[in-house]
């Protein structure tokens, strides 16, 4: 009963929040990668769909009690992903308390993520969002989903989601590289409507989570 109420409590401290966080995992990954990203997406938002999330996001270890702070924890990076047992345990409370994780793919950390999605589904799959799915509704309209920002493999742009009591709690970008397309435009000279689509994209999940 006690874990019932303290969840409960955590939901309602994750309705009044407004910082969001990076999430500094083991195993070697650049967990780091695209230290502009955030900061520029979360100037997008509050300019444009009346957020008034701080412009500073802060950095949280997945172990960490500090995780419960925040309704949405993006995590990044090229390379190997470990979450340990007690890291486990402390994510899956976060997620089924109203969490949300959104993993985004900077190419080459999907060979490694996935085994630690199913460490905290075990008993679930990713499943792929559909175009319909309210993500890519709104406040910006993506009809044909994930945008693709940059190309790598030639792949196209997939969300890949796990949901909790029909909500979406944790969102799997992949062959997509949001986090690129929000970093500083010297970066990655990526064309402007591009950079504004995965901006647009951005705040659409940002969107969510406050509104769900």
């Amino acid at each position: 009963m006690r874990k019932i109420v303290y969840l409960l409590l955590l939901v309602s401290t994750f309705a009044s929040s407004q910082e969001i966080a990076l999430l500094k995992y083991s195993g070697g990954g650049d967990w780091y990668a695209n230290p502009t990203a955030l900061p520029n997406l979360i100037r997008f938002c509050n300019q444009n769909i009346n957020t008034k999330i701080n412009p500073k996001p802060v950095t949280v270890s997945p172990g960490s009690p500090d995780i419960f702070s925040y309704p949405f924890i993006h995590m990044t990076g090229h390379g190997n992903v470990i979450f340990n047992d007690l890291e486990v345990q402390n994510l899956q409370n976060y997620l089924y308390s109203g969490g949300f994780l959104h993993i985004d793919d900077n190419y080459g950390m999907d060979q490694y993520i996935r085994k630690e999605i199913k460490k905290l589904f075990p008993n679930d799959d990713l499943v792929e969002l559909p175009s319909s799915h309210e993500i890519f509704q709104k406040p910006f309209s993506f009809p044909n989903g994930l945008p693709k920002i940059h190309e790598h493999d030639g792949k196209r742009a997939q969300a890949f989601g796990i949901f909790i009591n029909n909500k979406l709690a944790l969102l799997y970008t992949y062959e997509c590289d949001l986090g690129d397309g929000w970093e500083n435009p010297e970066v990655h000279n990526d064309p402007q409507n591009v950079r504004e689509n995965a901006l647009k994209m951005g705040a659409n999940i940002i969107s969510y989570i406050f509104k769900n």
